[in-house]
């Protein structure tokens, strides 16, 4: 028999406890009661609150809101709408950052545009291993779906991995790859390591928080809370600003997503299908001539295979490519009638006491060309077991130089090109307050400036202390707000209102930027 869910079941299951709060930012289906059920497995998300008897308006809605379940929805963002089960915060902080995105719905609409491409897997892996759809909008905040997204403390990828999480999670990386950025394995293993909270914490909310700030460092404000007989809830624990605002963005995507039209976004169409397939090759292949024989552009074959450092794939790591699941029959086609090179590049493999002049040599390369395919200066020393890079004849000077500016500027271009989510997340928080800040920071300097400080002194009831020195910071290239309050262990807003709310747009290479006190 077919099972039809209807909203109308479930309101009259819930009208003998139902309550009627005044509506949310998310509608009245929006906020989940406080001691709801947290595993993934149970529903514990939108419930319907109306007021009893149902109208006949309401009678309509209930209606056209019928779910078929036996219909595999043809949309992934339907699907991710229904999978939905994590509960629902409703706080003026998520407030806050629905207005941001709908106040800038081009930009949330870029940011679904590039998720297209890794959705469908990510939910399907979701789906497979019982966890909430909502983590599939992690990558919103932590990214923004960059795979290329690369932040101060060296987070990278769409899940943004630190390196030694990275490696804790089986993450390989070295000089020719970075799986932090591969789509598949990252993604494996930001599930694993999320699924390792939720049974930790036995809480999604917790989970997610520790995702951001670190098992430990919530385990500690739990206990702290625990201590002083406080709840012990992720909405009750002190955390940085980062953190406490780091679920309330997720929750304004998760509304936004399940009613765009609601926020005046125009989601993309996501087909309920996937999107690319793997191949493994066991022979070397240039890059541009994977995109050529794919008969794709280079640029959308890097955004499937960004964990690739180098413009040529060793067939010796038995890489696995990602391609669209529309260029799979033409790429292995036209390599089959292929018959030039696949690479213009050879490798060597440096033995116990070479030098790079030797190497060169061998090869009939001058060093500058060995150093400058390879990323390395003159003075850069080499490692027993390093894999270089050996231009052919085949390879143009063009090529050469190519790769060594892909070898120099990855990291750098990224840092510029891609504020990570983080940072974003830092910036946008601190900007409500950032003026105030600023203006309470004024009055403070002005009311110094008429004490006599050793009125002040006396005041306070202790000795003055002495002044602290103060520290300014010189701006070099690839500096943020974010990576300069890092350095000094302050926070951006702090860092804001010591410079008078400078902002983001002055940050010029050598301006002086003073340091707060701490």
């Amino acid at each position: 028999m077919k099972v039809i869910l209807s909203i109308a079941i479930a309101v009259l299951a819930l009208a003998g406890c139902a309550t009627a709060p005044p509506p949310t930012a998310t509608g009245p289906d929006g906020q989940t009661p406080q001691g709801s059920p947290t595993s993934p497995q149970q529903e514990s998300g939108p419930r319907v609150r109306i007021a009893d008897p149902l109208t006949h308006a309401a009678v309509e809605v209930v209606a056209a809101r019928t779910v078929d379940l036996t219909v595999a929805p043809d949309d992934v963002w339907k699907r991710v709408r229904r999978g939905f089960s994590v509960p629902n915060i409703d706080t003026p902080l998520v407030q806050e950052w629905e207005e941001f995105y709908s106040r800038k719905p081009e930009y949330l609409q870029r940011i679904a545009a590039r998720a297209g491409k890794y959705l469908f897997y990510i939910v399907e892996e979701i789906d497979r291993r019982g966890m909430p759809t909502e983590l599939a909008l992690l990558p919103f905040v932590e990214s923004a779906y960059d795979p290329w997204a690369y932040s101060p403390a060296k987070a990278s990828g769409l899940w943004q991995f630190i390196p030694s999480t990275g490696r804790g999670y089986n993450l390989k990386q070295d000089w020719w790859r970075d799986e932090r950025r591969d789509p598949i394995a990252s993604t494996n293993a930001a599930l694993d390591y999320l699924e390792y909270l939720f049974d930790f914490h036995g809480d999604w909310h917790l989970a997610l928080a520790s995702y951001n700030w670190g098992e430990g460092s919530v385990k500690r404000a739990i206990e702290k809370n625990a201590g002083r007989d406080m709840p012990t809830d992720y909405l009750s624990l002190d955390m940085p600003n980062e953190t406490r605002n780091y679920i309330p963005k997720l929750q304004a995507i998760k509304n936004i997503i399940a009613h765009p039209q609601d926020f005046n976004v125009q989601l993309p169409v996501v087909d309920n299908t996937p999107y690319f397939v793997t191949i493994t090759r066991n022979r070397d292949i240039d890059v541009p001539l994977a995109a050529k024989l794919a008969e794709m552009p280079v640029e959308e074959f890097k955004a499937l295979n960004p964990s690739f450092n180098r413009n040529v794939i060793l067939g010796r790591h038995e890489p696995t490519l990602i391609l669209p699941t529309d260029r799979v029959a033409i790429f292995e086609t036209n390599l089959k009638s292929y018959d030039g090179a696949l690479s213009s590049w050879g490798t060597h493999t440096v033995a116990r006491g070479e030098k790079l002049p030797a190497i060169a040599k061998r090869y009939n390369l001058s060093v500058a060309t060995l150093t400058e395919a390879n990323g390395l200066t003159m003075r850069s020393a080499i490692e027993t077991g390093q894999v270089l890079l050996i231009p052919t004849r085949a390879t143009s000077v063009q090529v050469v130089k190519d790769a060594a500016a892909a070898s120099r500027g990855r990291a750098v271009e990224a840092k510029q090109e891609v504020v990570s989510a983080r940072d974003r997340g830092r910036e946008l928080a601190a900007a409500k307050s950032r003026e105030q800040a600023a203006a309470a920071s004024r009055t403070r300097q002005q009311a110094a400036a008429v004490a006599k400080p050793q009125q002040q002194a006396a005041a306070r009831g202790r000795p003055q202390a002495a002044a602290k020195p103060t520290r300014t910071h010189k701006v070099v290239q690839g500096d943020t707000l974010a990576s300069i309050a890092q350095r000094y262990r302050t926070s951006v807003s702090e860092l804001t209102a010591a410079n008078n709310g400078i902002a983001k747009s002055v940050l010029r290479i050598g301006t002086a930027v003073r340091i707060p006190p701490g």
